[in-house]
């Protein structure tokens, strides 16, 4: 069988992917990595039909599928020992390519986690960050459902396949989060299920796609001190959220703090000051009490009722859209101008800010 990294020895070898199915067995068998046995399975490859079928599929699911090599493939995620080579993604492509930080923690979490996961949730999309976790009950869920509600972008990444959106109960949540300019994204194959072996192999995708981790609840054991452990080694962040001593399914947190593991943050200027991050420039006025531009330039119904939304922070041209109640193309001849006048900037992923 191919796995990800003999795939990427032999694109390594050929200008296009085709290049590798006009390849002969001995020319093949000259790459480290192949042997007889893989040489002969490529040379006899004929399940083409297959592959348009998943193709067909994929599009049917309202999906598409991103390749390692795709220009909106997630930057940080490419440097990982193992990155995929496919994702189905559901949703704003555009999202995977914008900073990012994990929201991770158990799923029985009790009410000061939640509280924790929602707070930092909204506090990290305030400065135009993407919120990143794994759509499951708990801590992932109440951070997705807060960065949808404060007008954020964020991404779910799955343990299944695109198509089987579990737990079922999130199935809203996950409507919401491609609706609200964000994704839903998985590596594993259409059909596949939620198979409890999948889920560590998905929780170095939220820490690699993201420039750090934050464990907002955990016990001692799980999901989500795996994830910080993929963090540590990927050479990303992991932030903490301190508990009171004993607190059940969040013992995990202080022990992370006491071995040194993580980094122990009770507001998200402890976060920023350890990542390399754009702030927005409308945040930061905000944050030191200045004016935004603005509101000394004489502008018109139309230009002041987008700036008046843009106050909530940086926001994708979907959902400016949706709050200023116009569509995005009659939306970008006002955004054009308010950027002439300096009022408006537009940063990586389509999204907007003040200035």
């Amino acid at each position: 069988m191919l796995g990800a990294q003999r795939i990427r020895l032999l694109l390594q070898k050929v200008d296009h992917p085709q290049d590798i199915f006009r390849m002969d067995n001995r020319e093949l068998q000259s790459i480290y990595g192949i042997g007889p046995k893989i040489a002969d399975e490529i040379v006899s490859f004929d399940k083409w039909d297959e592959v348009d079928r998943i193709l067909r599929s994929t599009r049917e699911t309202g999906a598409e599928l991103m390749t390692f090599w795709d220009e909106d493939y997630p930057l940080l995620l490419r440097e990982i020992y193992d990155p995929p080579l496919l994702l189905w993604i559901r949703g704003y492509r555009g999202a995977l390519r914008t900073d990012g930080v994990a929201i991770v923690g158990t799923r029985k979490a009790g009410q000061y986690g939640r509280d924790a996961a929602r707070h930092f949730a909204e506090e990290l999309c305030r400065v135009g960050l993407t919120v990143v976790s794994g759509l499951a009950y708990g801590i992932d869920g109440e951070a997705h459902r807060a960065a949808v509600e404060a007008g954020g972008c964020t991404v779910a990444v799955l343990g299944s396949g695109i198509d089987t959106i579990y737990p079922s109960g999130h199935k809203k949540l996950a409507a919401d989060i491609v609706e609200s300019g964000g994704a839903v994204i998985s590596e594993f194959p259409l059909g596949t299920d939620p198979d409890a072996g999948n889920f560590p192999v998905r929780n170095r995708i939220v820490s690699g796609m993201t420039l750090g981790t934050l464990v907002a609840a955990s016990g001692i054991a799980g999901g989500s001190m795996i994830t910080a452990k993929l963090a540590l080694d990927q050479n990303r962040e992991v932030f903490v959220v301190p508990h009171p001593i004993g607190t059940p399914n969040a013992m995990g947190c202080n022990s992370l703090i006491q071995r040194g593991m993580g980094k122990l943050v009770q507001n998200v200027e402890d976060i920023l000051s350890e990542i390399d991050v754009h702030v927005s420039a409308g945040e930061e006025s905000a944050a030191s009490g200045g004016t935004p531009k603005w509101r000394s330039v004489d502008l018109d119904e139309p230009s002041a009722a987008i700036c008046r939304v843009l106050e909530e922070g940086s926001l994708h041209i979907d959902v400016l859209a949706e709050k200023v109640g116009v569509p995005p193309h009659k939306l970008l001849p006002t955004l054009l101008e308010l950027e002439m006048q300096e009022c408006v900037c537009q940063r990586s992923g389509k999204k907007f800010e003040l200035l």
